[in-house]
Order: C-alpha cells, then sequence, then structure tokens
C-alpha cells in the first residue's frame, strides 16, 4: 500500500507524527487497562475472603454440632490385646473385661495329592454358610448357596480353587504345596459359628457322599459326611464384660457397648477400659476456630486499610462491604451469648480480644472450662430462635456467615458485580482500540497525502528557481 512507504515525498516524518498522536488517542485505553487491573486485584482479593470465611464458617458450624460436644476417647489399659475406640453415644465408665477365647475361622483340607494338577471329579458343588455342628443346623440368615460347576478338563485342584475364590460364596481356597503333595484348604472369609460352612456335591459319578470322585470334597457335619478334614473348626470369640458374659462371631464388638468398639487380639486377657469426654478433640475444636477467626480479621483489616505513612491503600480500601464485614465480624465476638449459668461471655472461657482485635487465648482458663463441657456447650450452641441474645456464639457465626457465603451473599453479589464492570472494561477497550485503528488508517492516509503534495510543491519550487536562474545567465551574456 502506498501509505506503508510515508515520508518518501517531502522528507516529512509520517509515522513518528502519526505515533506521537496515537499515544494520545490510546490514553483512555490505559486508564480503562489501569482500572481493568485494580478490578482484577479486587476480585482477587473477595476471593480470598471468601476462602477465609469458609474455613471461619465450617470451624463455627462444628462447634454448633452434638458430635463435637460429645466427643468421646476410651483408653484399655492392655491396648495391645483388647483396644477400644469410643464415639459420642459411649457413656463415660469403666468397663473390666476378661478374654477367654477369640473367634476362628473355620478351616478345611483335602488329603494331598500328587500335584496341584491333580484332577477330581466332575458335577456341581454347593457351599452353603452357617452353624451346621448344631442341631439342628442354623444357616446364616440372609446367605444363599451358591453353586459352583465343575466340569470335566476344568477340575484340578488350581481350577477348583479360582472357581471357589470366583464364586464369592464366603469361602476362601488356596492350594497347598509340601513334602507330602498338594491340597486344597478352604476357609470362612469371616470368623465365627455363624460364617463357617458346608459343601455338598452333586457327582456326576452319581455317588454324592463318597470320598472319591467331585464327593472328595464333600463336608456337612450334620449328615455325618466328612470327607475333608478339619485343621481348625470354628468358634465364637468369648468375653465377660463387667461380669456379664457375651459371646461375639467377630474379634471386634460394636454392639457389646454403645458407642464403644472393642477389638481382642488375645484370648486369657484382662483389660480395664475406661471412656471420657475427649476434652482434646473438643479444644481443638475451640482452637480451629480461633485461629480461623483470627486470619479472617486480619485479611479483612489487610485488604480494607490505608496507611497514611506509605499511602498505600488495601484493594478494598473504600469498598462499602469489606468495611462493612469486618465492622460485623467484630460485633459478633462481643457482648453475652448462650444460656448457661457458668458462662456469659467468650472470655469468661478464655477468648479475649488483643489489642489488634485479634482472639488470644488464656489456655488455663480455657482448659478449666472444658472440664463443664455441658456449660461450654450453652456458650456456643445454644440455638433459641425466639430470643436471639440467647444463640450460642458458634451459632451466630454460623449464621452470619451463611448469608454472607451463600449465592446471594454480600461476596457473591460484589462478586457479580466487579465481575459486571470487568466485562463492561474489556468491552469498552476493545471499542477504543477499533477506533484507535481507524483513527491511525485515516491519519497515515492524511499526512502520507500531505507528505506527497508537500513534496510535489518542492519540486515545482526547484524547477522555478532553475527557470530563473537560466533566464539570469541568457540576460548576463547579451
Amino acid at each position: 500500500m502506498a501509505i506503508s512507504s510515508a515520508g518518501i515525498g517531502s522528507g516529512l516524518d509520517v509515522k513518528n507524527i502519526v505515533s506521537q498522536l496515537l499515544t494520545i488517542e490510546r490514553a483512555p485505553i490505559r486508564q480503562l487497562q489501569t482500572e481493568a487491573g485494580r478490578l482484577q486485584t479486587q476480585l482477587s482479593a473477595f476471593g480470598r475472603v471468601q476462602s477465609a470465611l469458609s474455613t471461619l464458617r465450617d470451624a463455627s458450624q462444628k462447634l454448633t454440632q452434638n458430635d463435637t460436644w460429645g466427643a468421646a476417647k476410651a483408653t484399655s489399659s492392655d491396648s495391645a490385646n483388647v483396644s477400644a475406640t469410643a464415639t459420642g453415644s459411649a457413656q463415660a465408665g469403666s468397663y473390666s473385661i476378661s478374654v477367654t477365647r477369640l473367634a476362628v475361622a473355620q478351616t478345611l483340607s483335602t488329603n494331598s495329592f500328587s500335584s496341584a494338577s491333580q484332577t477330581l471329579g466332575s458335577g456341581i458343588l454347593r457351599i452353603e454358610l452357617g452353624n451346621f455342628d448344631a442341631v439342628p443346623p442354623v444357616p446364616k440368615s440372609g446367605a444363599n448357596a451358591v453353586d459352583i460347576t465343575v466340569e470335566p478338563g476344568q477340575n484340578s485342584l488350581t481350577a477348583i480353587r479360582d472357581k471357589i475364590n470366583n464364586a464369592g460364596a464366603g469361602v476362601v481356597a488356596s492350594v497347598v504345596t509340601d513334602v507330602s503333595g498338594s491340597r486344597l484348604v478352604m476357609r470362612s472369609a469371616q470368623t465365627g459359628l455363624e460364617n463357617s460352612f458346608r459343601i455338598t456335591a452333586l457327582d456326576d459319578d452319581g455317588n454324592d457322599t463318597n470320598a472319591s470322585g467331585l464327593s472328595a470334597l464333600a463336608f456337612d457335619p450334620s449328615a455325618n459326611v466328612t470327607n475333608l478334614g478339619r485343621p481348625q473348626p470354628p468358634q465364637n470369640a468369648l468375653v465377660t464384660l463387667n461380669g456379664v458374659q457375651i459371646e461375639s462371631a467377630s474379634n471386634t464388638l460394636n454392639d457389646a457397648v454403645e458407642g464403644l468398639s472393642l477389638t481382642l487380639r488375645k484370648p486369657g486377657t484382662d483389660a480395664e477400659v475406661r471412656v471420657e469426654p475427649d476434652t482434646e478433640a473438643l479444644k481443638k475444636s475451640v482452637d480451629d476456630f480461633v485461629k480461623a477467626y483470627n486470619e479472617s480479621i486480619k485479611l479483612l483489616r489487610e485488604q480494607t486499610r490505608y496507611d497514611p505513612a506509605t499511602k498505600q491503600a488495601g484493594p478494598l480500601q473504600g469498598d462499602r462491604s469489606g468495611t462493612a464485614m469486618l465492622s460485623q465480624l467484630r460485633g459478633l465476638f462481643n457482648g453475652n451469648g448462650g444460656n448457661s449459668t457458668v458462662f456469659a461471655r467468650l472470655a469468661d472461657v478464655g477468648l479475649d480480644l488483643d489489642t489488634d482485635g485479634l482472639i488470644k487465648t488464656n489456655a488455663t482458663k480455657l482448659d478449666a472450662a472444658l472440664t463443664q463441657g455441658a456449660e461450654l456447650k450453652k456458650l456456643f450452641a445454644n440455638v433459641d430462635a425466639t430470643t436471639p441474645a440467647n444463640e450460642g456464639f458458634a451459632k451466630r457465626f454460623e449464621g452470619w456467615l451463611k448469608l454472607s457465603l451463600d449465592s446471594e451473599g454480600t461476596i457473591e453479589s460484589r462478586t457479580q458485580s466487579l465481575q459486571a464492570r470487568v466485562k463492561n472494561n474489556e468491552q469498552a477497550q476493545e471499542r477504543l482500540e477499533d477506533r484507535v485503528a481507524r483513527t491511525e488508517k485515516r491519519l497515515l492516509n492524511q499526512y502520507t497525502a500531505l507528505d506527497t503534495r508537500m513534496g510535489q510543491l518542492s519540486g515545482l519550487s526547484n524547477y522555478v528557481t532553475q527557470q530563473m536562474a537560466l533566464l539570469n545567465n541568457t540576460n548576463n551574456n547579451r
């Protein structure tokens, strides 16, 4: 294009002139870019505030939950052999435990064969769970019989092992090989009498109970069919708890005492299990609340402050939403709360504000308050819809934070407003960039034309000068 060779007519620096004019033209764009940066910084600041307040909300909610205030811990005098864990529903107290025997799983085994590839007969094996030593037999409630088809050519010890393991019958099979040969060993997947099993055979050789063919795997004490050896009979655990004898199919007792789980590891052991409130867990919940509150206050203060010494302002300085949240959050801490007859203020339990407006914990007072869990719970978690002044402090924080963080809350509304302004800013920049591009094209055309015209005028001037000089020379020679 002709305009790409601007300046070749008269020597006029067209590109430099246009560039300087466009710098002036771009001034509004630079202002918009500065504004866009400020808006993005504000969005980032609100994102950080949202994250901090979300952490505070979670910490506040935890202090309103019954599980937090009912947290219990269990300790055993012999945790290596009798371990204990407690939930909030466990009653405080001591439990004397004496373990007579442990629950064990039934194990059955074939005789030794020459190798693991030794084949048996074909037909159908049926496995059923239950106590078949009992008279009458007691099938396990809810457990269905499992039929396993054993085809010719797929009836080696290893093939039958795999079929049993893939059947989901509650039995685990393995092939054990030693100097005497290979044996198919089957064990209940779970301990106890109810999880023992019997095996019946529908043998293709026509005899379902003899020790040859597939019926070599038959084992049914209730029918006096015992073609398999039983190196380990099934057994329930037997314990005495506070003088009461308890039998269990499992070595983990979850229902003997509500909220208390006992795991038995060794027979012939005595242990004392003590259940008490878990004040350490509760203290951690309070500490988490304190930490989250302090982090939120520090962040809001940092984002909204103005330092006259450095003349530096936080990204939310002057933002009414940011300053309002800081003020409201501080206000939630003050005053009385709950309906405890012992504690009225957070300072009563060792949570007081320092000169920076942050919570400083008096560990001695807090530890003393933790020994009065019921009263401390009222201070934090009391619910009173009719008298807001009686709401616990954690409930107050939870309610305010919900309003601040929900989809129509302060932060979301402010964020949406800023995002809309960012979008408008981008569109305004696009419009101005388009205008500048058109202006650049127009100016280049204008100044190129001017340069060309000036070049033409300069050429005409030179021609006239030359002609005058020639005329003068002619006159002088006459």
